[in-house]
């Protein structure tokens, strides 16, 4: 299940205490209405580009093992589950283009890189449904979900009518021979993309999420919208031809190591980490900072709850990131010292790895915006200029936008006219794809130029 996310892309910029008085929402006046009808075409991404896996194919065996045989609840799964038969996938429902392009691309990559017997169908007896709802309708049934998947197939108006009825507990399975995911037809194209990926991966094979995996969809840190080298690796795995359904754990584990050995034999030449656990009160202190159902001030003291409790653990990877990087979001409006402070101890951990790149991008983002603030234009296209990269290769479009946005607010101040509109254009186009519709991207943009410090009288 895709966690509804609260990590949102500039979630800093309109409370910057410490830096500047914050302004306040920018509203969209008719003329704003009328250029979104001159917005640049909406930008589509070419071909993906994932990183490969750079991890000891030691330390992925045991993420294997529990993304695979063991639930999100932390409850052991009896027996490892699969399709033992070639697979259809079919969309139902208020489908927009956006899903048939997105799914088009998707299965195309399980079956070039994860080597999945894949296919669309139109049929009504396809392996996996996707079925496209209103957000509201599934809001109102499951609030804590982006989208969701189930083990069985079952249509939105039978399952909305009686949500614990029977057969949708993964448990339960000893083979896997149908599932249906439903998302939104009401969101933004990267919402859907992102949740076709993570739900359809998850209907073929793993069901966990784990925070400490730096590297993968399967992390409700949400960092990775798209499928990663390593996610390709673990399906790969999930289908080899020495697994099959009705494994127990002790089984798939004496087999594991030398299916990666096969499928990637430079990670056995990578040193092992250690693999620490999540203890469950660093998870829960997280998950109540990451949701937006909650109140600011509970959010804010849960996630200093988390960073209290990932320092003591003395962790050095995303775990401690994301507590950096969610504490100092939420205190952005009340302590802009502090959250400051946090963005750059964050980014010092996520800069550490080429895996998080992606996350370094969040962070730094996030002090750009500060620096475009304090009128520090350098800073802020040196930050713009290195975060770019990552953002595209993520295929995070939203993040993409922000950071040409924030790029051409900068520009502008510098005199360089010209350049900043071009820039600017690029950043409408990719936000058109990240963000649910044109008038937010006018916002959005309205408030990254407000950022920019007034010239004062004289000066």
């Amino acid at each position: 299940m895709r966690a509804a996310s609260a990590a949102i892309v500039l979630a800093a910029v309109l409370g910057l205490a410490g830096c500047a008085a914050p302004p306040g929402p920018a509203p969209v006046s008719p003329e704003a209405a009328a250029a979104a009808r001159a917005l640049p075409e909406m930008r589509r991404f070419g071909p993906p580009a994932p990183l490969p896996p750079g991890r000891a194919n030691a330390e992925m065996a045991v993420d294997f093992l529990d993304l695979t045989m063991r639930l999100e609840s932390g409850a052991a799964l009896p027996v490892f589950t699969r399709f033992e038969q070639p697979v259809t996938i079919a969309l139902k429902g208020a489908a927009t283009p956006i899903f048939e392009s997105e799914l088009d691309r998707l299965v195309d990559r399980l079956r070039r890189e994860a080597r999945i017997d894949i296919r669309r169908t139109d049929g009504s007896d396809a392996s996996i449904t996707v079925e496209a709802v209103r957000r509201a309708d599934l809001d109102r049934v499951v609030p804590s979900a982006a989208c969701f998947v189930l083990p069985r197939a079952i249509g939105w108006d039978d399952f909305q009518g009686n949500a614990r009825q029977s057969g949708l507990n993964w448990a339960d399975l000893r083979t896997r021979e149908t599932a249906t995911i439903f998302i939104p037809a009401d969101i933004s194209p990267q919402e859907v993309r992102d949740c076709l990926h993570e739900e359809t991966a998850q209907a073929l094979g793993p069901v966990n999420d784990l925070f400490r995996l730096e590297d993968s969809i399967f992390n409700d840190d949400n960092m990775h919208g798209v499928l990663t080298g390593f996610d390709m690796l673990m399906l790969r795995a999930a289908y080899d031809p020495a697994l099959r359904s009705g494994m127990t754990r002790e089984d798939v584990a004496q087999r594991v190591p030398r299916i990666l050995a096969r499928l990637n034999p430079g990670g056995e030449a990578v040193r092992s980490r250690a693999v620490s656990p999540s203890p469950p009160e660093w998870r829960n202190a997280i998950t109540a900072a990451l949701s937006p159902g909650r109140g600011i001030g509970q959010r804010r003291a849960a996630s200093l709850r988390a960073l209290d409790l990932a320092q003591s653990e003395g962790w050095q990877d995303t775990r401690l990131g994301l507590s950096l990087l969610t504490a100092g979001r939420l205190s952005s409006g009340r302590d802009g010292v502090f959250a400051l402070e946090t963005f750059f101890k964050a980014g010092r951990v996520y800069g550490a790895r080429p895996a998080t790149a992606v996350h370094a991008a969040n962070v730094g983002i996030q002090i750009a915006a500060f620096a475009l603030v304090a009128g520090d234009y350098d800073t802020v296209l040196r930050l713009t200029e290195t975060h770019i990269p990552a953002a595209r290769r993520a295929e995070n479009a939203a993040l993409l936008g922000d950071l040409l946005m924030v790029r051409a607010a900068a520009l502008d101040a510098r005199g360089e006219r010209a350049k900043a509109a071009e820039i600017r254009g690029d950043g409408f186009g990719w936000a058109r794809y990240g963000l649910r519709s044109d008038m937010d991207v006018l916002r959005r943009a309205a408030e990254i130029a407000a950022l920019t410090p007034t010239p004062q009288e004289g000066t």
